[in-house]
Order: C-alpha cells, then structure tokens, then sequence
C-alpha cells in the first residue's frame, strides 16, 4: 500500500519509513500540516497516518478537511493519549487513534484493518432505507432526519448508526460492534462503545434516557428495533 506519513519528528518518519518498505509499502512523508491536502490529491495514498501536533495546520483539523472531500483511511498516531483526545480525534474523522510509543505489529495490524473496512464500504450494496415515519436513515446517502430535520452525525456515529440499520432486529454482541466500527485492537473497549451509544441516544431518541430505538441487552449488546419500520427500500425522506 502506499502510505502518506504526516510527521514532524524525523525520527519517527525514519523509523515507520524502513518498516513500511521493509514490509513492500511505499512512503510518502511530510512534516507540514499545510500541505496535507494538496499532496492527497497528488499521490493519491491508500491510507493517511497522521499525528496532532505538526506545525501550521495540526491534526486535527486536518483531520475535518480530509473527510469532508474524501473517505481515504485516516488513522491518528499521536502521544496525546488522553480519552478525550481520542475521542476528539475519532469525532473529526479518524478511523482509529493510536498512541506514542506503538509496536509496529499493532500499527501494521490497524493500517490493514482500516483498507479492509475502506474496501468493504466500497463494495456496491444494495440501497438500505430505514423509515418509520419518524426516523429516516439512508445509508447510501449518509443522510438522517427525525420528523424532517437533519440529525448531523460524526462519521463514527453514522458508521455505529449504519451497522445497526444493517443488522436491524439483530441483537448485536458488544464485541462484533467494536469490531465492524472500530475494527481490530479494540477488543474489551466497551467505554468506546457506550460513548458512542449515548451520542447517539442523544440525538435520535425523543428521550433518551428511555430509548424507543437502541435498545440495550443486558450484558449482551444492542439491538435496532425494527417492528415499526415500514420500508427498507429506496425511498423519498418525509
């Protein structure tokens, strides 16, 4: 794969450069938050490694600019390693966050998981509609409304959102959550999921304490229900 390396320290940049060639990949490094953009479109890498804090323009901020003009694999290699700030990071768009010192196997292991994820969105799916009159959810357009407005979602969310819609009626285990959104090295993170389960909540239950849509099975996982969904073919929202 080729891998665009947005670093500022030349020792890291050395240092996942001879890994990644060891390993067959290509590497294209830069150290200048500014020019992130322009060399995405340039040499077109499969997958973006990036940490926050780079001079000019940090990585977070990239972050938001990358995902609103492409769905390239961004994954954040960073020493801030507080929960907020993977949260912070996740929230603009990363597929996943790792933190300073990292092993290369785990790095390598992520890296791969996220193409396999990118290629698997990419595979053409048949349209999936959820509207129960209420709530309208269409995955292919990434476009959520409740009675009408539109419900802005972070790009984890709508992945959360959109794995429920696919499986809906299903109780999904804790674990093949965590591993169809996060993907691998996020095993047993279940403060990771029920985060993201409250936002949601938050934004698409009329009250969320009460939840009519996400339900929870105790120690199990969670399920969409599905008994008021009347269409799950492509439709216009009402």
């Amino acid at each position: 794969m080729r891998i665009l390396v947005v670093d500022d320290d030349p020792r890291i940049i050395s240092l996942l450069r001879c890994s990644f060639q060891e390993a067959g990949h290509e590497v294209i490094a830069i150290s200048d938050g500014l020019q992130v953009l322009r060399r995405v479109y340039q040499v077109q890498p499969d997958v973006v490694l990036l940490d926050v804090m780079i001079p000019h323009l940090d990585g977070i901020e990239i972050c938001r600019r990358l995902r609103d003009i492409s769905d390239i694999p961004i994954i954040i290699l960073s020493a801030l390693g507080k929960e907020a700030d993977i949260v912070r990071g996740l929230n603009a768009g990363a597929d996943d966050y790792l933190t300073k010192p990292s092993s290369m196997a785990e790095l390598m292991a992520r890296l791969e998981a996220a193409l396999r994820r990118a290629a698997n969105q990419r595979t053409p799916h048949k349209p999936v509609i959820y509207n129960d009159g209420v709530l309208y959810i269409d995955l292919c357009r990434k476009i959520v409304l409740k009675r009408g407005n539109h419900i802005a979602l972070s790009p984890k969310e709508f992945q959360l959102l959109a794995c429920f819609v696919r499986n809906m009626g299903r109780v999904m285990p804790h674990e093949q959550l965590l591993e169809e959104v996060w993907g691998t090295g996020y095993e047993g993170q279940l403060s990771y999921l029920a985060l993201y389960i409250f936002y949601l909540r938050q934004k698409i239950e009329d009250d969320p304490n009460n939840p009519v849509y996400i339900q929870t099975r105790f120690r199990v996982g969670y399920c969409l229900r599905s008994d008021h969904a009347q269409d799950t073919t492509p439709g216009t929202p009402l």
